[in-house]
């Protein structure tokens, strides 16, 4: 098992928890959306742009079709003007399969954002947090940029960039503030056993050649920008500082809207941030060893795996 993913004390082999996991435009939707009708059973999103009711162009959610073939969750379920993390994703996401798994006994869970599944899955350790000590390394790096920063957690903590991306200042942050306040690394509260779960999970992971991927990224956004992408970001131009909106799609469109870039350009830059989200979360993914990866097109094969994992599970129960 890799740091990224603790291995879990307790799990209820008799409450499964399908998990879809991979980057975007891969087909995750389509997939789960077909075991949920295999299963009769319900979606959770761990998407963690498309919990924003205002954001929908941008974030690729399933539209209202798709949303009507399955009972979803986590969709539209809260307001950009709402503080929303991972910790608070975690009890809420549990609180809702507590209730779900009294009807069923399977459930999907479905998206992108590794952080907020790694949060349901094996929980997150309380860390200490203190508003002084962050402001401090904001303004260090506002004056000096990433090089402190950098130094700071390559002297007292290395690991940390096996998970956090250097250019990422602000995980690059929590990691000191946690460091600093506690006197521990910042990857020891990473590696703690998981908390118990009233379910066990099923890891799939989508892959796909990164040359179609990449296509199909680029496809999207140009179906985006035809559905009015530019106009629904314009829509919240005065909440741009908010944090759920310093993603891609929006980031980017908020530069033209000051003037910063052209139309064409903004484009471009959706497209190859996109790209390069993907990459992103194909790394984060894996590194998680209990995730079992399958060409997107092979849903049968798929469908077979997790019914052989389930039946696997019945029989211990």
């Amino acid at each position: 098992m890799s740091n990224s993913t603790p291995i879990a004390t307790k799990y209820n082999p008799n409450k499964q928890l399908i998990i879809i996991a991979g980057p975007t435009a891969v087909g995750k939707t389509a997939l789960s959306i077909e075991l949920a009708q295999l299963y009769n059973c319900p979606i959770l999103s761990f998407d963690s742009r498309q919990f924003y009711r205002e954001m929908s162009i941008g974030t690729a959610k399933p539209n209202p079709k798709e949303l009507a073939m399955a009972e979803h969750h986590f969709i539209n379920s809260h307001s950009i003007n709402q503080t929303y993390t991972s910790g608070k994703f975690e009890l809420e996401a549990l609180e809702k399969l507590e209730k779900i798994y009294q009807s069923h006994d399977v459930c999907l869970a479905v998206g992108g954002s590794g952080l907020y599944i790694n949060a349901l899955v094996y929980g997150i350790d309380a860390m200490p947090s203190d508003q002084a000590t962050r402001a401090k390394w904001v303004a260090i790096h506002q004056s000096q940029g990433l090089i402190p920063l950098i130094n700071f957690l390559t002297e007292k903590n290395p690991e940390v960039f096996e998970f956090i991306d250097k250019q990422n200042h602000a995980r690059m942050i929590r990691a000191i503030e946690v460091i600093e306040l506690s006197g521990q690394k910042f990857t020891d509260f990473r590696k703690n056993m998981a908390k118990a779960r009233n379910f066990t999970p099923i890891w799939i992971g989508l892959d796909m050649e990164r040359e179609i991927l990449y296509e199909r990224i680029n496809q999207r956004v140009d179906l985006m920008i035809e559905s009015g992408l530019e106009q629904e970001v314009e829509q919240l131009n005065s909440f741009k500082d908010h944090s759920a909106l310093k993603t891609v799609g929006y980031a980017e469109f908020f530069q033209y809207f000051d003037q910063k870039i052209t139309l064409d350009t903004t484009v471009d830059l959706i497209k190859r941030n996109s790209r390069r989200y993907a990459k992103r979360q194909f790394t984060w993914f894996k590194k998680n060893e209990d995730i079992t990866w399958f060409s997107a097109e092979h849903k049968n094969r798929i469908a077979s795996f997790t019914q052989q994992k389930i039946n696997e599970l019945k029989q211990q129960f």
